[in-house]
């Protein structure tokens, strides 16, 4: 199953996938609930899944696919080349974490690898994982849980916490309790802070 938001997206991995005769696509979705929805529908053994896409965004729709089907084998394949959405990634429950810029030479690879079970990790990414576990101040988004780190993203981009609380489907009061714990683990204060730190994970453009 092909999981984002662009069209253009999917008609690009489709054609790509089905280059190879042991790959065809069951389904596509264009955004994370359509593909929880129909993700019993067609128990695809392999998901291919966008991280950032309107709505509940790829984050969440790992954790609630994983948590409803939890041998589900989700591959993603974003245009984060960062290692915090990797590390959130498969801290949420993805078996794999590809940049899109690597799609052509390393899809096929990275599908077979997580079909067997195991994780992969796209060359790019693992060699930024490496770095930044050697790096002697590491990565402060490491202390957030994946829930956590889909909150402080939607906070840096100015959401409000009444829309936060709607798009996840969760309490505005959990809304607020989280943000409270976000800013105690990352130590910051205010929204300037949050945005200057979520700049220097490069987690967005300064």
């Amino acid at each position: 199953m092909l999981v984002d938001d662009h069209a253009v997206v999917r008609a690009g991995v489709r054609r790509l996938l089905e280059q190879d005769e042991r790959f065809s696509v069951v389904a596509e979705a264009e955004t994370g609930e359509r593909a929880y929805q129909i993700f019993g529908e067609h128990l695809p053994d392999i998901t291919v899944l966008d991280l950032s896409m309107p709505g509940i965004g790829g984050m969440e729709t790992i954790k609630r696919m994983i948590a409803r089907y939890p041998t589900a084998k989700i591959l993603v394949l974003s245009m984060h080349e960062n290692a915090a959405f990797a590390s959130q990634a498969l801290k949420a429950g993805a078996k794999g974490y590809l940049a899109k810029s690597g799609l052509a030479e390393e899809l096929s690879n990275a599908i077979q690898w997580v079909m067997t079970g195991q994780t992969y990790l796209g060359s790019e990414i693992s060699h930024k994982i490496a770095l930044q576990m050697h790096n002697t101040q590491g990565d402060p988004m490491q202390s957030l849980s994946a829930r956590e780190f889909e909150i402080f993203r939607m906070l840096v981009d100015g959401v409000d916490l009444s829309s936060i609380a709607t798009t996840l489907n969760i309490s505005l009061k959990t809304v607020a309790n989280y943000q409270t714990t976000i800013k105690q683990k990352l130590g910051i204060n205010s929204p300037v802070e949050m945005v200057r730190l979520a700049i220097r994970c490069g987690l967005i453009e300064s």
